[in-house]
């Protein structure tokens, strides 16, 4: 999937708050991959890097994987074709939620 450009269904915008844990607010757009499954029966959660502002939906290149060692699933991280993230980069603007995982960013 890195390198693969996908169309991300964005569920919880920019600036909007975790349904579940009114505490967690989203810095970055954050939804699914129509289409494909995850293996919590769920389709595929992305986070988008490098677009400021909440959109509804977004086409962009799969980035990175947040591989999470205590939980079934993974996140993918996506964005413009053209942006580049360092590791450090990735995890400054996911750790927000990531924090509560033992994880790694594969790129």
């Amino acid at each position: 999937m890195m390198g693969k450009i996908v169309k991300v269904t964005v569920d919880r915008p920019l600036g909007s708050y975790h349904p579940n844990h009114r505490d967690i607010c989203y810095p970055v757009n954050y939804g699914y991959i129509k289409g494909i499954m995850s293996p919590d029966g769920e389709e595929q959660d992305a986070y988008i890097l490098g677009v400021d502002h909440p959109v509804d939906e977004f086409t962009g290149r799969v980035i990175a994987v947040i591989h999470r060692y205590d939980d079934i699933e993974e996140k993918w991280v996506v964005a413009p074709v053209e942006k580049t993230y360092s590791v450090e980069e990735i995890k400054a603007q996911v750790d927000f939620q990531e924090q509560y995982f033992n994880y790694e960013i594969r790129v």
